[in-house]
């Protein structure tokens, strides 16, 4: 496998008559402050022509991730980041909260007029689609939410140009809010650290305590 991803393994979902395909990544997961954020940047399977530059976020140059966001959203047929707050994150829990910023991401590309028919999404686990499907003794309609075909693959973002695009908006994305959150709280790094829990925040959390923006429900030190 070339180190560049490709658009191979989506390619396969033709097979299934699958045209339009949602990569879909996440970021911030692990962090201590700030949003879970999910990226989507869907892709025409019958038309889509490979991105040069594109790798997943986290081995890209901050320069080089800000310079391919434009070229990302013109290349896809559609792309969106949707986020989770620190609060959701407390109240849902980063599962729950990763399916709703996901999702928030998801209804955006709907409101675009752009429905994918397949989605692929980094990692083991399905996190998108809804939690439960309500029995017959439920009242109310199920959880509205992501209710195409979801396919995880580990690695995606390595591997799969959409799923790599897809980090690459989110990342550049959630650091922007993180740089914009650090003018308000300076003293906890997030400029540079953007929330992951650094030796220098850890000691900011221990001599200040936790801000808004920290998950508070977490083991923060």
């Amino acid at each position: 496998m070339s180190d560049a991803p490709t658009l191979d393994y989506e390619r396969r979902f033709r097979r299934s008559g699958a045209r339009l395909l949602a990569g879909i990544d996440e970021v911030g997961r692990g962090a201590l402050a700030g949003p879970v954020s999910v990226g989507i940047a869907v892709v025409d399977l019958q038309r889509q022509k490979l991105l040069a530059d594109v790798r997943d976020s986290k081995l890209l140059k901050v320069a080089d991730r800000e310079r391919l966001v434009p070229l990302v959203r013109a290349w896809s047929v559609a792309s969106a980041v949707g986020h989770a707050s620190a609060n959701e994150i407390d109240e849902l829990g980063i599962i729950g909260a990763l399916r709703l910023a996901g999702n928030r991401a998801w209804f955006a590309v709907l409101a675009t007029g752009v429905t994918p028919e397949v989605v692929l999404l980094d990692g083991s686990h399905n996190w998108l689609s809804p939690d439960l499907q309500p029995s017959l003794f439920d009242d109310g309609p199920a959880e509205p939410g992501c209710d195409a075909p979801v396919h995880t693959l580990v690695k995606a973002d390595m591997q799969c140009l959409s799923v790599a695009a897809a980090s690459i908006i989110a990342k550049v994305e959630r650091d922007t809010m993180m740089s914009e959150l650090h003018t308000e709280y300076p003293a906890y790094g997030w400029d540079e650290n953007k929330g992951y829990g650094t030796a220098a925040h850890k000691e900011a959390l221990r001599v200040a305590g936790p801000t808004p923006y920290h998950r508070v429900s977490w083991q923060l030190l």
